[in-house]
């Protein structure tokens, strides 16, 4: 039977977090604002595990079951979800594992300003088929984690010679931004991060976080129908992928 709960942290499960040093006391929200989102997925030998685990802010855990049900039913392959304490708090562990994460109690990559990871409101799903691509100046590219650099930096799915591959984040951006994760990094210039979705910008992610759960979860709620009013009235009109840019385009545009 597949499984889809999500429940507030436990002290006790607080506590570990602080042992494993995936929160901090300075932390931007408190832990008593994290559920624990358990679901099934299809692995890539097309097995469904039980074992995904998702720690996000408590408004957003609704939206994560109903989002994990759709890529499940989906048959979305995800190699696996483990919460970041497994790896204690080692983001570049997580990722060299394939490991789709949410929360973690870090600063951003290769800054001081802490991570919307942080605020449990951004996840990061397959790494290894959508890797982080930070680019210098001098054009120089870091590919992150390095065993993505021959398999996933090409980005088109249907190749002659070539077999499709699973997990790529490019087949779930319309799902995700439907349950309020409206920005992807696939969408920025620089640096790309094609595993990475969040909900809005951090000033929106600011106000959403200080409010309490109701609130908080009726503020989400309008963004959401915004953007799935803006997708239904513009049906037919032209190329869907340009059609979801621009409707997300007017809702970010929107929000603080």
């Amino acid at each position: 039977m597949d499984e889809f709960t999500f429940s507030k942290l436990t002290n006790n499960e607080c506590n570990q977090l602080l042992i494993d040093n995936v929160i901090t006391k300075n932390n931007p929200i408190p832990c008593n604002r994290l559920n624990r989102v358990n679901f099934s997925y299809i692995n890539e030998l097309g097995v469904v595990k039980q074992d995904g685990v998702l720690i996000v802010f408590d408004v957003l855990a609704p939206k994560v079951i109903v989002l994990m049900e759709k890529l499940l039913k989906q048959s979305f392959v995800i190699s696996k979800a483990r919460p970041i304490e497994s790896y204690l708090g080692d983001d570049n562990a997580s990722m060299d594992d394939n490991n789709t994460s949410a929360f973690n109690g870090r600063a951003i990559t290769g800054g001081s300003r802490w991570s919307l990871h942080a605020y449990g409101v951004a996840i990061d799903i397959n790494p290894i088929q959508n890797p982080f691509i930070d680019i210098e100046k001098d054009g120089t590219a870091k590919i992150t984690p390095a065993k993505s650099a021959h398999l996933a930096v090409n980005r088109l799915n249907q190749r002659p010679g070539k077999s499709k591959r699973s997990g790529m984040a490019e087949d779930v951006v319309d799902i995700f931004a439907e349950h309020g994760f409206f920005v992807w990094g696939g969408y920025w210039n620089y640096p790309v991060d094609y595993q990475h979705f969040q909900v809005g910008p951090r000033s929106f992610i600011e106000e959403l976080v200080a409010k309490e759960f109701n609130n908080g979860e009726k503020l989400l709620n309008s963004y959401i129908s915004m953007y799935l009013d803006c997708r239904k009235n513009s049906q037919g009109e032209r190329d869907q992928t340009e059609v979801r840019a621009a409707c997300i385009d007017a809702i970010v545009t929107k929000m603080p």
